[in-house]
């Protein structure tokens, strides 16, 4: 059987016994790793500067520097560094003292090469992982991504330039992609990037406003213009003035509201519900719709005419699933925005957490990856996300659907209950995109969920 070869891993040996010294180092080598060796702590320390190791394996009964003074000065160096103890005198307190000054690992002569070859293989998928965080840390800081949104492989790059492009016209642009692919966050982005960055950025989605309070949110209404209009209020044109006003799920606007919005966008004039005069307004207006917008158009859900009018640029937002190569980065991202929030010391993914992150099928995209995040680093007691910090769903096959298997035995009515309760955990509460992957209409899911007793 071929010698595994460890690339780049360097071992530091110290034991004031040659022969072991020798026994050791050719071994190590023989297995691929690259080796240096010192008679004693002093010494080591001097070889740990130059020859900078992964992992050092000390003696601990050895002449001017003991192995344990030697672990807590390379660990005082480089705390993360493991460091396997070494003894022929072992005893359970020398034990429990080496693992409390920070040992990696304790074993006792004569050495065990089966358990010692096990120890650092462990040691060095560690010290891979740590190398690896690292990567993915300095990455972040030279700015891996664009503006807020994080990800270089070739589907986000493509957007990038599209926003660059769009950002310095007031052109119209509708912003499509499933739900939780960041489509607040495209818009946003396109608003600090214009020359109307300093005036309001207004987002309202048109799928959680009931239909009949519609045209009062966008429009506006003066007091007394309907029961309960208490006082006027300023609708989201006007309240985006000189700004960039951002049209959530627009294929879900009502479509006899579709025409009048058609006007305000050919006219840049607005009129309150119950008033009398128009009165101008300056607004970029963004569309976004996780339906597909020709799609839509054909459907009869998105007027023609005001298609054309929102689209002269599209901007299609890639699924999680198409950009797997970013998954490691944004775990990354999220590790280090929940620990300040949560004020936690993780690291990062362990090897076969990212593993499992990146086979599974994300149906929530990027904001489920963010959710998934932030409980992983809330449960983690250590450095690492281990496998155990995931929901339990995706650690079964790769990319099936959870939750949405209704359990057997109850009523078709149960069961459609848990289905679209379901779907909406996994799409955030979306009710538009939920309504869209179940076939149903926003209405008719807001009508089941007023049935559940549900807000």
């Amino acid at each position: 059987m071929g010698t595994k070869k460890h690339p780049g891993t360097r071992i530091l040996v110290v034991d004031d016994e040659p022969a072991m010294r020798e026994v050791l180092e050719l071994r190590l080598a023989g297995w691929g790793f690259e080796v240096r060796t010192a008679p004693d702590g002093a010494q080591a320390k001097e070889a740990a500067e130059s020859f900078q190791p992964d992992i050092v394996i000390s003696d601990v009964v050895m002449p001017r520097m003991t192995g344990m003074e030697l672990l807590e000065s390379l660990r005082a160096g480089d705390p993360d560094r493991p460091v396997i103890l070494v003894t022929a005198q072992a005893t359970v307190d020398l034990a429990v003292e080496a693992m409390k000054r920070g040992a990696r690992d304790f074993i006792t002569k004569p050495i065990d090469y089966p358990k010692l070859r096990a120890i650092l293989a462990r040691a060095e998928e560690e010290v891979a992982e740590r190398r690896e965080s690292r990567r993915l840390e300095a990455e972040l800081e030279r700015g891996a991504g664009f503006g807020d949104f994080v990800g270089g492989g070739r589907a986000m790059r493509e957007v990038y330039a599209l926003i660059e492009t769009v950002a310095s016209s007031d052109a119209g642009v509708i912003i499509s992609g499933e739900s939780g692919t960041g489509k607040e966050l495209a818009a946003r982005t396109i608003h600090r990037l214009s020359k109307r960055a300093e005036g309001p950025f207004v987002a309202v989605n048109s799928s959680a406003i009931p239909e009949n309070l519609m045209e009062s949110e966008m429009f506006g209404h003066e007091r007394g213009a309907f029961t309960g209009a208490a006082s006027m209020h300023a609708g989201c044109f006007e309240r985006a003035h000189r700004g960039t006003l951002l049209l959530d799920e627009i294929a879900e606007m009502p479509l006899a509201l579709q025409p009048k919005l058609l006007r305000v966008l050919e006219d840049q004039k607005v009129r309150r519900v119950g008033g009398g005069a128009e009165f101008s307004v300056d607004v970029r207006v963004l569309a976004a719709t996780n339906r597909e917008p020709r799609e839509a158009v054909a459907g009869g859900k998105l007027r023609e005419d005001l298609f054309y009018r929102l689209n002269v640029f599209t901007i299609t937002l890639p699924p999680l699933r198409e950009r797997r190569e970013d998954i490691a980065l944004l775990a990354q991202a999220f590790i280090t925005r929940f620990n300040r929030k949560h004020n936690a010391r993780v690291e990062a993914c362990k090897g076969e957490t990212l593993e499992l992150l990146r086979a599974y099928a994300w149906p929530g995209n990027v904001r489920e990856l963010k959710n998934t995040m932030e409980r992983a680093v809330i449960l983690a007691r250590g450095p690492w996300i281990e496998p155990s910090h995931l929901p339990p769903y995706l650690l079964g096959p790769a990319g099936r659907t959870p939750g949405l298997a209704p359990a057997p035995g109850i009523t078709a009515a149960e069961a459609e209950k848990e289905l679209i309760l379901g779907t909406l955990r996994l799409t955030g509460n979306n009710k538009a995109e939920a309504a869209r992957r179940l076939g149903l209409d926003v209405k008719t899911i807001r009508n089941k969920l007023k049935a559940y007793g549900i807000k």
